[in-house]
C-alpha cells in the first residue's frame, strides 16, 4: 500500500498581545475608525489609511495570520488588486513570492476544447494574476501596516458586543487581560463570512448553500507542468467531474476536484481517499506529499446594504460568492480600495458623509454582478436537470471546432474590475483606469498608481492644454483635492509624454479634453470644455457634494 506524506506546516508569524491603554478605564476613549476583522479587506483597509496618513485601531481575535494548520484559503490575485497592491508598496513582495499567469486550458476529457490568454488586451503594467497562498499575503499586509504606522493593531482583540449610536457605535471586546470598551466614529466589519457584528444586528444577509461539493488539495509533486490555469469540465482521473489545477508559491499546486453530491465530506478528505484521487491524476510513480486538504461547499449571501449609518460592511461580511473566477477575496480587497479614499477624505474635512454612501452605490452592485457570474459557472460545472446537462454536452463538443461556443464554456470567468453604475455622483458611471507605464516629459518612468501614491487627490488628466487653461486651472486646483497633469502641450504643468494607450484608456481624443480620475483609479468624468469652474464642479460632484 502507498504511503502518503504530509509536508511540514508553515511557520507562521505571530504577533504579542499587548494590552491596550483603555483597559481598566472607565473613560470611553473616542476612536474615529475602527476596522474589525485582519483578513485581506481589513488588512487592505488598514494599510490604506495609513499610507494615507489616516489613524486607525484594527482589532484581530488571533495572532497570526491566515489559518493554522496551512489551508491556503485564497490564492488567486487579479490585476486590479495586484495594482491596488503596488499603491499601498507590497507589490513587489507578492510578484517574488507569487506564480505569475496569464494562460489558461479547458480540457473535456483528453482533449483541449478551449484556452484563453488573458494578457491579451492588458496594458497595466501588472499582470492579469499572481497566485499566492493567503496567509503571504496577509503577512506583507501587516509588515507594511507597522511599518507606516497610523495603526494601531491590537491582537487577541475579540468583539463581543456592539451599540451603534447616531454619531458613532460602541464597541466592547474582550482580551486575554480582560474586557474593554471604546467607542468608534467609524466601524468597519471585515470580520468574515461568519460576522458576528452581522448576527448581533439582526441583518439578513439572504444566504444560500449548494449541494455541490468539492475536495480541495494542496500539493507538492515532482512532475514538471506549464504555469498555467488548466480546467477539467469531466475530467476522467475524476470519475468525469469537475478539476482545477493552479500552481502556487513554494511549488505548491491547487486542485480542486469536484465530488458528488451525496458524499461523506470526512471520507473524500482521508489521505488515502485523496491520494488515490491524485495518483488516477499523475500517473504512476510521481512522487508527491500533501500540505493541506480539505472540503469545502460553496455558499454565498449578500447584505441589502453595505451601510448601516456608522457601520460599514466589506468583504466576506457583506458578501459570499462561490470562488470561481477569484471574485470573493479580490472583492474585498477592492471593496477596501474604495471605502478607504472617501474615510480619508471625511476624516481630513475635504468631504462630507455623502460621500461614504457612495460606497454602498458602487460596491453592492459589484458584488451583485459578481454573484450573478459565479452562479452561472456554477450551473455549468453543476447541472441541475437533464437538460442543462445536454446543453453543456453540446456546448464542449462545439467549442473545439467553433469559437462562437467557446465564449459559452463557463468554467469560471476570471475577476476583473467591476465597471460602477451611473450615479449623481458618477454621471456617466465609473470605469477603472488599468496602471499601464507612462512617461515624464523627460522620459522619467511612472504609471497611475505612482501618481495616486501620495496623499488623497483626484486626478486631473489633461492633454495637450494651453499654458492659459493651465494657469487659471492650477489657481483653482490649489484649494482642493486635486493635482493636475498634462499629456503633451506646452502647459507648466507635470507633463506626461503623449500616449495613444493612455487615451484609449481614458476614453479621449482631442487636444484640450480633460480626465478625471479617482484616488482609487476610477474615471469620474471627462470634460470637453474644462474651464476652471468646469473642473471645480466635476471635482464636488464626484465627491457627492455640492460645489
Amino acid at each position: 500500500m502507498e504511503s502518503f506524506h504530509f509536508a511540514p506546516d508553515y511557520e507562521l508569524p505571530r504577533w504579542p498581545f499587548q494590552p491596550p491603554p483603555e483597559l481598566g478605564s472607565d473613560t470611553l476613549v473616542r476612536h474615529p475608525i475602527v476596522i474589525v476583522g485582519a483578513g485581506p479587506a481589513g488588512l487592505t483597509l488598514a494599510c490604506d489609511l495609513a499610507q494615507r496618513g489616516v489613524r486607525a485601531v484594527l482589532l484581530d481575535e488571533d495572532d497570526t495570520v491566515g489559518v493554522r494548520g496551512a489551508s491556503s484559503r485564497g490564492i488567486c490575485y487579479a490585476q486590479k488588486s495586484l495594482e491596488i497592491f503596488e499603491r499601498l508598496g507590497i507589490y513587489r513582495r507578492i510578484a517574488d513570492k507569487g506564480v505569475t499567469w496569464s494562460f489558461g486550458r479547458t480540457f473535456s476529457g483528453e482533449e483541449e476544447v478551449y484556452n484563453f490568454n488573458l494578457k491579451t488586451d492588458s496594458v497595466s503594467a501588472q499582470p492579469p494574476f499572481i497566485n499566492l497562498q493567503q496567509f503571504y499575503l496577509e503577512w506583507f499586509l501587516v509588515d507594511r501596516i507597522l511599518e507606516l504606522g497610523f495603526t494601531d493593531l491590537r491582537w487577541k482583540n475579540r468583539v463581543t458586543r456592539i451599540v451603534p449610536g447616531g454619531d458613532g457605535a460602541r464597541v466592547e471586546v474582550e482580551t486575554p487581560a480582560g474586557p474593554y470598551a471604546i467607542e468608534a466614529g467609524y466601524l468597519i466589519d471585515a470580520s468574515g463570512a461568519n460576522s458576528a457584528i452581522r448576527t448581533q444586528l439582526g441583518l439578513d444577509a439572504h444566504s444560500s448553500r449548494s449541494t455541490d461539493r468539492w475536495c480541495i488539495s494542496d500539493v507538492r509533486f515532482k512532475k514538471p507542468l506549464p504555469v498555467e490555469r488548466w480546467t477539467w469540465v469531466d475530467a476522467p482521473f475524476n470519475e468525469g467531474r469537475a478539476v482545477w489545477q493552479h500552481l502556487m508559491a513554494d511549488g505548491v499546486w491547487r486542485i480542486d476536484y469536484q465530488m458528488p453530491e451525496d458524499c461523506d465530506t470526512a471520507h473524500i478528505s482521508k489521505p488515502e481517499v485523496a491520494g488515490a484521487r491524485l495518483r488516477e491524476q499523475l500517473g504512476p510513480g510521481v512522487e508527491f506529499e500533501f500540505v493541506w486538504i480539505g472540503p469545502y461547499g460553496y455558499r454565498d449571501h449578500l447584505l441589502d446594504r453595505f451601510r448601516h449609518g456608522r457601520v460599514f460592511f466589506i468583504g466576506d461580511s457583506a458578501h459570499v460568492v462561490s470562488p470561481f473566477g477569484a471574485r470573493g477575496g479580490n472583492s474585498g480587497i477592492q471593496d477596501a480600495a474604495n471605502l478607504g479614499w472617501k474615510l480619508a477624505l471625511v476624516m481630513q474635512g475635504q468631504a462630507g458623509d455623502a460621500l461614504l454612501d457612495t460606497y454602498d452605490a458602487e460596491r453592492r452592485p459589484a458584488a451583485a454582478q459578481n454573484l450573478q457570474v459565479a452562479s452561472r459557472t456554477a450551473r455549468f460545472l453543476a447541472p441541475r436537470s437533464p437538460a442543462e446537462h445536454t446543453l453543456r454536452r453540446a456546448v464542449v463538443a462545439l467549442a473545439a471546432r467553433y469559437p462562437f461556443a467557446r465564449a459559452l464554456v463557463n468554467t469560471g470567468r476570471m475577476s476583473v474590475a467591476n465597471d460602477y453604475p451611473a450615479a449623481r455622483h458618477l454621471p456617466e458611471g465609473g470605469r477603472t483606469l488599468q496602471n499601464l507605464p507612462l512617461r515624464w516629459s523627460d522620459g522619467r518612468p511612472t504609471t497611475p498608481m505612482q501618481l495616486l501614491a501620495e496623499g488623497t487627490k483626484c486626478l486631473g488628466i489633461w492633454f495637450a492644454p494651453t499654458r492659459a487653461q493651465a494657469e487659471a486651472a492650477a489657481e483653482v486646483a490649489v484649494s482642493l483635492p486635486l493635482q493636475l497633469v498634462a499629456v503633451g502641450g506646452e502647459s507648466s504643468l507635470p507633463t506626461l509624454q503623449p500616449d495613444h494607450a493612455l487615451a484609449r484608456q481614458l476614453g479621449v481624443g482631442s487636444p484640450g479634453s480633460f480626465c478625471l480620475v479617482r484616488p482609487d483609479a476610477y474615471r469620474a468624468a471627462l470634460l470637453t470644455d474644462p474651464t476652471p469652474a468646469a473642473i471645480a464642479t466635476a471635482l464636488h460632484t464626484a465627491l457627492a457634494q455640492d460645489a
